[in-house]
């Protein structure tokens, strides 16, 4: 393991050694991959979207059999049982929370009320702002060239902005892989960067062999950008399911995701009201066709077929762009020793201020 510890912001704020993040991924940051993670002394973040509510508490108990160092769950801040997550974050003392979109005021004061370190992830600077106001102890801010659902505005242009806009730690995603991204994000003003792509694509990631080796193959081309899956831009690896959905007119797609909705529903045992609801909610004010309305409420059930099951065939893959210039598949002890080992060789190499 690395040898001494790097001191940020977002290193004081959450006790770990290192400014490295690892994100949620829905079906990939699993107990595992959290563990490995916290061992290397970046702060890993248990997804917790995809685990229904009953089995949050065994999986956060995983974690901690696995390691004594700090970690996190991620929360959809839209999600109907959100409340109830909350409460089982709170009395499992997990250290923080961190959310896709903005939490409302309450469930910040709440968990900030237990001592619970919230870090909403955000993209873009009034979102950030908003949460700065509302209590959050940091932001996690994307830039476009991050995986799953993104915005349009790249990262570094969008960081120093939200830097200049919050006066809380800012974490920098989107892009980021090796030590130069984290001595870049710092140069931004940035308390250290997060990954996800960079994190499934080592060899504590659950993701199944064959489906890194299309990771692995893909080149920055082949990452694409669409809003078919769910109505929402969602970069993910370019597939012939992708490529369907592209094609598909509004009949078969809604037939598609009629099945999808189903295989979710009988997966997590959400009632079909329930779902239509959270697909609503994942709106954000767009106009939804319905077989948006359910691919939003069930895409999880597209990135399980492929993080879990392998199919490739019958399931998307979120990823970043840099994919397409990740090669190797190492352990999180060892990504995350490279990465410091860079980080300071390229602040040696700095050429002097006058």
């Amino acid at each position: 393991m690395t040898g001494r510890a790097l001191s940020t912001p977002l290193t004081e704020l959450t006790g770990v050694r290192y400014p490295i993040v690892q994100t949620g991924m829905g079906w990939v940051a699993g107990p595992r991959l959290v563990s490995a993670t916290a061992e290397a002394g970046a702060l890993g973040i248990l997804a917790s979207a995809t685990l229904p509510v009953d089995r949050l508490r065994a999986a956060v108990r995983e974690v901690r059999s696995r390691t004594d160092a700090p970690f996190g769950v991620n929360l959809r801040a839209d999600a109907s049982d959100a409340a109830e997550r909350v409460r089982i974050i709170v009395e499992e003392g997990v250290r923080v929370a961190s959310f896709a979109l903005a939490p409302s005021r309450e469930l910040i004061a709440r968990l900030k009320d237990a001592g619970v370190v919230v870090i909403p992830s955000v993209g873009a600077r009034r979102h950030a702002e908003k949460v700065a106001q509302w209590g959050a102890d940091a932001v996690l801010v994307q830039g476009g060239e991050g995986g799953g659902h993104t915005g349009d505005t790249a990262t570094t242009v969008l960081l120093p902005q939200v830097v200049d806009a919050v006066g809380i730690p800012v974490v920098a995603a989107g892009g980021f892989h090796d030590g130069r991204g984290l001595v870049a994000a710092l140069a931004h003003g940035a308390a250290g960067i997060a990954m996800g792509t960079r994190f499934l694509l080592t060899s504590d990631s659950p993701v199944p062999d064959a489906v890194k080796a299309r990771y692995l193959a893909a080149t920055v081309k082949d990452v694409t950008l669409t809003t078919k899956v769910d109505g929402l831009p969602h970069r993910m690896l370019r597939s012939d399911l992708v490529d369907a959905l592209e094609r598909s007119g509004r009949v078969g797609a809604l037939l598609r995701a009629v099945r999808h909705a189903a295989a979710f529903r009988r997966e997590t045992g959400m009632s079909w009201p329930r779902m239509v609801r959270d697909g609503l909610a994942m709106r954000h004010g767009g106009e939804l066709t319905w077989s948006q309305v359910l691919l939003a409420a069930n895409t999880p059930m597209l990135l399980r077929a492929s993080m879990v099951e392998g199919r490739t065939d019958l399931g998307v893959m979120a990823s970043g762009q840099v994919a397409g210039i990740i090669d190797d598949l190492p352990s999180c002890a060892e990504l995350v020793d490279r990465i410091m080992t860079q980080a300071r060789a390229t602040l040696r190499a700095l050429p002097p201020a006058d």
